[in-house]
């Protein structure tokens, strides 16, 4: 039986090689997008078996897509691609319910086999994944309901690290030092009772600010 799949990745040569890694196996690309809208569009087209979708789009988040997605349509499976093998996005991913996550660097039989259970409703997710990320799901957290005093620079500061970017790129994103930013992670890891950013990324899911 096939598994019919649309592929979301703002990269056309990343899809067409994605398309060459199927070939000869019983899962067909009968869609393909490059953002969040044209993936949305899609998917509520073709209806597919599956949504293998990029974290990072060029205009969106791929992981608010993601949370789109399982908005409309919860018992769609979607697997999450990542050229980045990054705590928070995995966390992010778990969070929202995504099936899977693949890293771009993976070898075939790995991607084929985390398509091959998704698509199965099987749990995809590698224990090394959950393992890294177990702590920040069930970490005690300042409930989502109480009211926790960051300021504004701190909240810009929370969904940018939220999306997976490190201090560097955050820095850059909010035109602010890399000492700046440094400080408003560590107030919010405070203020939120949180001790890494894995835990905080979930914690500002939970919260929706991301």
């Amino acid at each position: 039986m096939t598994i019919r799949v649309v592929l979301v990745d703002d990269h056309k040569l990343v899809r067409l090689g994605f398309i060459a890694l199927l070939e000869g196996t019983d899962i067909e690309v009968v869609g393909e997008a490059s953002d969040g809208g044209e993936a949305m569009s899609l998917v509520r087209e073709l209806q597919p078996d599956l949504v293998i979708l990029d974290v990072r789009l060029p205009d969106t988040d791929g992981l608010k897509v993601l949370s789109a997605i399982k908005n409309e349509l919860p018992d769609m499976a979607v697997v999450m691609m990542s050229a980045y093998d990054n705590p928070a996005y995995i966390a992010r991913a778990v969070a929202l319910e995504a099936a899977g996550y693949i890293l771009k660097t993976s070898d075939r039989e790995q991607i084929l086999e985390t398509i091959e259970k998704a698509a199965a409703a099987e749990n995809a997710w590698s224990r090394e994944e959950l393992r890294r990320v177990t702590g920040a799901l069930t970490t005690p957290r300042v409930s989502g309901d109480v009211e926790v005093p960051l300021t504004h620079r701190e909240y810009e500061v929370l969904k940018q690290l939220a999306t997976g970017l490190t201090n560097k790129e955050i820095a850059n994103e909010l035109h602010i030092s890399y000492e700046t930013v440094k400080e408003h992670v560590q107030h919010i890891l405070r203020k939120v009772g949180v001790s890494d950013r894995t835990q905080a990324a979930v914690w500002a899911v939970r919260k929706g600010l991301v």
